[in-house]
């Protein structure tokens, strides 16, 4: 028998990926984190175009220019962060994007900072990089928000980094401008890398979104297209940073990837430089599905946040068999545990999903688990 790295066997397959093998073809899945709509017209026809035009060869390693360039405008225009095409890189999705910050910068008996609740795949790739989670509480009575305050606490002369994620997977929280400017002055301070997640910063209701690398040099914000313009399957992101965190990040991608898809990539262009009509659209509509799925769990005495970004809810249930017995009926969910100590006794729900099988998931949940 081959035994595997030890790196990886302080690590588990992610159980979110699970609720991809469900083979109910009548289950409502409310476990999936992927937008429920279409990808816009005008991105696939531009993907069209680029395969009819033989467009499938390799690109630049840090992708095609002309993306690169209206990356560069998104980012002032929107985020008001100064940067240029060369610190730019166009990845396969956030999720390489992330990896390449770990095994550029995270090694062993480095400290990163994480909130507790936070998306799994955070602690996977810093324990792939053999670096140490320092846990900080987002707790509810806060609304899960990170704050400041905490982080501060938890800050050694080993800490290497911070990965932040506003809007919040699991939670749906959005972080306060004030707590992001404090801890964007905590890394020029304590000399730490934020690593900032920012996949789902089109994705908010009622608040705004602020991104760290507008008050800190040391940030590398990540972004990508999944899901603000539903192309998660077609794996398109992108990361900037200074020149000096630029060029060892490009290390990673390099050896890995080579370049991102160049169908993804033109589709990519057409959606940073196409209408946004489509984007506006499916914001309301989750919205909607927002208000919905949280007033129906606070009515079954399920207590929940009214998440403000994002397309999770994450509301307290403290039934150990709630996920088990919801799937049994049709229902499928993600327990809360699975993304930290703190997600114990709640349950990640996903509002990717039409808003008529999410009131007929709530009154499955309703007249089959809770009063059944």
């Amino acid at each position: 028998m081959i035994n595997p790295a030890s790196r990886t066997k302080s690590i588990e397959l992610s159980q979110i990926r699970k609720m991809f093998e469900v083979t109910n073809p009548d289950a409502i899945n409310l476990g999936i984190g992927e937008p429920d709509f279409d990808v816009p017209q005008n991105i696939k026809d531009a993907m069209k175009q680029s395969i009819d035009e033989n467009d499938t060869h390799y690109t630049p390693n840090k992708g095609y220019i002309e993306l690169r360039e209206e990356i560069v405008k998104k980012f002032k225009n929107e985020n008001g962060i100064k940067t240029n095409p060369d610190n730019i890189i166009v990845t396969v999705g956030a999720s390489e994007a992330l990896y390449m910050c770990a095994q550029a910068f995270i090694e062993k008996r480095d400290e990163v900072i994480l909130p507790n609740p936070s998306f799994l795949s955070y602690e996977a790739c810093v324990k792939l990089a053999g670096g140490d989670i320092v846990p900080v509480d987002c707790k509810m009575e806060n609304d899960f928000k990170l704050q400041a305050s905490d982080v501060a606490d938890k800050i050694t002369k080993d800490t290497k980094a911070i990965i932040l994620n506003s809007p919040s997977n699991p939670t749906g929280a959005v972080m306060e401008k004030e707590d992001i400017k404090a801890i964007a002055d905590l890394s020029m301070d304590n000399d730490f890398l934020i690593i900032s997640d920012e996949i789902y910063e089109k994705i908010i209701y009622d608040k705004k979104h602020y991104s760290p690398a507008k008050y800190s040099d040391n940030v590398i914000t990540l972004n990508g297209f999944s899901k603000t313009y539903a192309m998660t399957g077609l794996r398109i992101g992108y990361l900037t940073a200074n020149e000096n965190l630029t060029e060892e990040l490009l290390k990673i991608h390099q050896y890995n990837i080579a370049c991102a898809s160049t169908t993804s990539q033109r589709g990519a262009y057409a959606a940073l430089t196409g209408p946004q009509d489509e984007v506006e659209k499916m914001v309301n509509e989750f919205k909607n599905r927002r208000n919905l799925i949280v007033s129906r769990l606070n009515e079954m005495g399920y207590e929940t946040v009214n998440a403000e970004g994002a397309f999770y809810v994450f509301p307290k249930i403290e039934d150990e068999d709630f996920v088990a017995k919801a799937a049994k009926e049709g229902v499928i969910t993600v327990p809360g545990a699975a993304f930290g100590s703190n997600g114990k006794g709640h349950v990640r729900m996903s509002y990717a999903n039409s808003y008529e099988n999410i009131e007929k998931a709530m009154d499955i949940l309703e007249e089959r688990v809770v009063n059944g």
